[in-house]
């Protein structure tokens, strides 16, 4: 389940940096954040993929991750990450 073109460079411009940044953390838990949303609503229908519930928890996993690493190195723009994204992190 890929996201839209025009809903990826929307979230990529409003959490870039600066500009022509697709690598930084936040823009990485944020893309994350809405495919995680995506694949969440359609394992509500179909129950029995397995392969894409796998996929979701790798990504849960992969966002986990890159939350401790920005919670570690700028904790600021963590928490306002968390809180415009709506998810809770420990």
């Amino acid at each position: 389940m890929a996201l839209d073109q025009e809903v990826k460079v929307s979230i990529i411009s409003k959490y870039a940096r600066k500009e022509g940044d697709t690598g930084s953390a936040e823009v990485q838990i944020a893309l994350l954040t809405e495919q995680i949303k995506i694949l969440t609503e359609h394992l509500k229908v179909f129950k029995k993929d397995h392969s894409s519930r796998l996929g979701l928890l790798k990504m849960v996993g992969k966002r986990k991750k890159l939350l401790a690493y920005l919670r570690r190195t700028d904790y600021a723009k963590f928490v306002e990450l968390v809180a415009s994204l709506g998810i809770r992190a420990k």
